[in-house]
């Protein structure tokens, strides 16, 4: 239950269109709902702004579309990250309403067509073609998460010009993603032409030895560009969790 939904019951229940009995019987299941394997955080929306996300990794599809199901039945918007294609081709068989992003790997449901609220954009920036997947999580959840969403693709530090030429974009935006792999030093560059805060996402792209993203994550650790603050190698689903948080507190 996310916080619209909840203000919508009480204000049923203030006016007398909803019972209290009835009121009770919708949050009968809160705070989780126990599913044997899973236990439902429904109350996660109320304390963190957003629903829980579902890995996709590691769950069977049985039990990826038994946890859809449940929390789509609850009315918030859904998220499934890191979903293998053939288990989203089951899901959204089983379940309408859902679709799926083959780049990102991510399947979603969008709980009505609410605007986007916020203080402002979250600009989503990535390095190079590489680093789309990543990225397209990042954007695609942060536009769930009620962002207004722009993006600035393969930008990447060898070819800075590109970058430059996008730069009133960056300068407008409240909150920046920058996500690369390889050195990982494009965090660094935006950084250093933007007041916004900048939030770094290694990638595991790169040869030998980028160490499977940890080289980024390293180069983006040690910045000198003040301002910047990094998440785990391929998270794009945690960058947009942060950056909503921020593009969301009152000024």
């Amino acid at each position: 239950m996310e916080r619209r939904q909840l203000a919508e019951l009480l204000a049923a229940v203030q006016r007398g269109d909803c019972s209290i009995d009835d009121a009770l019987a919708r949050l009968r299941g809160m705070p989780f709902e126990d599913l044997g394997f899973a236990r439902l955080d429904h109350h996660r929306a109320l304390r963190n702004g957003f629903p829980e996300a579902i890995l996709g990794e590691g769950k069977s599809p049985e039990q990826v579309i038994a946890i859809a199901e449940r929390m789509a039945a609850a009315g918030g918007s859904v998220l499934v990250t890191r979903l293998a294609p053939e288990v989203a081709a089951r899901l959204l068989a089983a379940l309408p309403g859902f679709e799926y992003h083959a780049t990102p790997r991510l399947a979603l449901r969008r709980a009505g067509s609410a605007a986007p609220t916020g203080r402002g954009t979250v600009l989503v920036v990535s390095a190079g073609t590489a680093d789309l997947p990543v990225a397209e999580e990042a954007a695609l959840s942060a536009e769930l998460m009620g962002n207004r969403v722009e993006r600035v693709y393969d930008v990447g530090v060898a070819g800075l010009h590109r970058l430059l030429e996008r730069r009133e974009q960056l300068w407008e935006a409240a909150v920046l993603i920058v996500v690369a792999g390889m050195e990982g030093a494009l965090p660094s560059v935006v950084g250093g032409l933007v007041d916004r805060p900048v939030i770094a996402v290694p990638t595991s792209v790169g040869y030998g030895t980028s160490l499977g993203g940890l080289a980024a994550l390293l180069g983006m650790l040690n910045t000198c560009a003040a301002g910047v603050v990094v998440v785990n190698i391929d998270n794009g689903f945690g960058a947009a969790a942060a950056a909503t948080r921020i593009n969301h507190q009152p000024l």
